[in-house]
């Protein structure tokens, strides 16, 4: 293994690249590659440094040595705030060699790889795999192949955390799903828990992934009211028309785990 100034690399391909990366249905943004980057990229490390912090870093394993493997990282903003925590292991992979260059210049261990063939084969030799683009990029069937691969190569008991659009959002709920053509479904906490237990997986537990975790803005406090004060409206409406449903944020997260 050879590290970098931000960590080890981990897992280093353990057989020839694929001549050619396999067609996904997704054609303007396909799934192994981030596509959620603002125009400024630079900005980016602070800002996402934040959202992750508050949203993913509780649902990582602790310890500092955890193998991760970040799929679809892109310029590398998760891999950025994993280093930042003092995690040894992390490794990133994305298919777009532009954005993964991003993510080089800054001494983290980011590669170009698209996420299907570099999964194949692997077994066990991931403590936690985190999926930054959304699963809503996938069909169904890829969808669970792409699972049942990140399954293969958690070693037992290992993490999983994805997430994806949520379809329980009155407001914006049809809007995430209808204004992409790469976007195939939307989750409900109900239906991405079926996701996962299709493929495998168990001690599923969905959560709610924040937008407004930017403490020292004062429009942050403003947009958390308003969204609590509408999250609560709906949660009720959903309750009047027999419905039990919690978690009602634009995005829905989920960790669960590869049973020992």
């Amino acid at each position: 293994m050879t590290a970098t100034s931000r960590g080890a690399a981990v897992a280093p391909p353990d057989r020839p690249p694929a001549a050619e990366a396999r067609r996904l249905s997704a054609r303007l943004e396909p799934f192994d590659s981030y596509w959620q980057a603002p125009a400024d990229v630079e900005r980016g490390y602070r800002d996402f440094y934040q959202y992750y912090k508050h949203n993913f870093l509780a649902h990582i394993p602790g310890a500092r040595s955890t193998r991760i493997l970040v799929v679809s990282c892109g310029p590398g903003y998760l891999v950025n705030l994993l280093a930042g925590m003092g995690y040894t292991a992390v490794l990133g992979i994305d298919s777009d060699p532009a954005k993964v260059a991003h993510a080089t210049r800054r001494g983290l261990n980011c590669q170009v790889a698209p996420a299907f063939e570099y999964l194949e084969g692997r077994t066990a030799q991931f403590d936690a795999i985190v999926c930054e683009q959304e699963l809503n990029h996938l069909t169904f069937d890829e969808m669970i192949e792409f699972l049942r691969l990140c399954r293969t190569s958690l070693a037992p008991g290992g993490t999983l955390i994805v997430y994806g659009l949520n379809g329980a959002n009155p407001i914006v709920g049809a809007e995430n799903l209808t204004h992409n053509i790469d976007h195939f479904n939307a989750f409900t906490e109900h239906s991405l828990g079926q996701v996962l237990e299709i493929a495998g997986f168990t001690r599923i537990r969905p959560f709610p992934l924040k937008l407004y975790v930017f403490w020292t803005n004062p429009l942050n406090y403003v947009g958390l009211l308003a969204t609590g004060v509408l999250s609560l409206f709906f949660r009720v409406c959903f309750a009047l028309y027999g419905k039990k449903v919690t978690i009602l944020t634009k995005k829905i997260g989920a960790v669960c785990y590869k049973g020992a």
